[in-house]
């Protein structure tokens, strides 16, 4: 039987975002309804507000987590001058004890920036995907903190943003589960 090859290889996320890895936790990421799906295609237009996510983690250690989301296309898929476009960060994300619930809790308030909850801390408020022009990636990291209430400054700016080297600058060695989507602009309404 032949093997499958990861989504992650043919989409080019280990590669241009992040570095071969094992899986340890299950993410699953809604816009309303609709799941992330490695590779699937999203409306911006759907995308406007901050996704529910769902980890479980089957560890059974208290552990907690770092999401990064980015967009390794920006401005455009042929000239990514701007690589990584950072749209999203939360940290202290709380796992599950031993695998049987699921943590969830996902959008909050963008207006509270550093605002805690029991779901985590957006540290980067979330700016859904905006494409200007072709089909972009964007790609959700979720890196395993190494304690509780874990100290990050925000970036400076959202442009040229690196997870890899976001990762290794605060420790968090490789990630422990990623997904990623694909958006384009969507067409103006014709309504003259």
């Amino acid at each position: 039987m032949p093997r499958s090859i990861d989504p992650l290889i043919v989409g080019k996320v280990i590669g241009d975002v992040i570095d071969t890895f094992v899986p340890r936790v299950d993410m699953a990421i809604h816009y309303s309804t609709r799941q992330v799906t490695n590779g699937c295609q999203l409306k911006p237009s759907a995308t406007a507000q901050a996704p529910e996510i769902q980890l479980s983690d089957k560890s059974g250690d208290n552990n907690y987590y770092t999401l990064v989301m980015t967009d390794p296309d920006a401005p455009s898929p042929s000239e990514p001058s701007l690589r990584e476009w950072l749209h999203w960060i939360v940290t202290d994300i709380p796992g599950n004890s031993g695998g049987s619930e699921t943590n969830t809790g996902f959008p909050w308030l963008s207006e509270q920036a550093t605002s805690t909850s029991s779901s985590g801390r957006e540290l980067v408020p979330y700016i859904g995907p905006r494409p200007p022009i072709g089909i972009h990636r964007y790609i959700f990291v979720l890196f395993k903190q190494p304690s509780q209430s874990f100290l990050i400054s925000p970036p400076a700016a959202r442009n040229n943003f690196s997870t890899r080297n976001f990762a290794a600058y605060y420790g968090l060695g490789l990630p422990v589960a990623a997904t990623y989507c694909n958006s384009q602009k969507e067409p103006a309404s014709r309504n003259r």
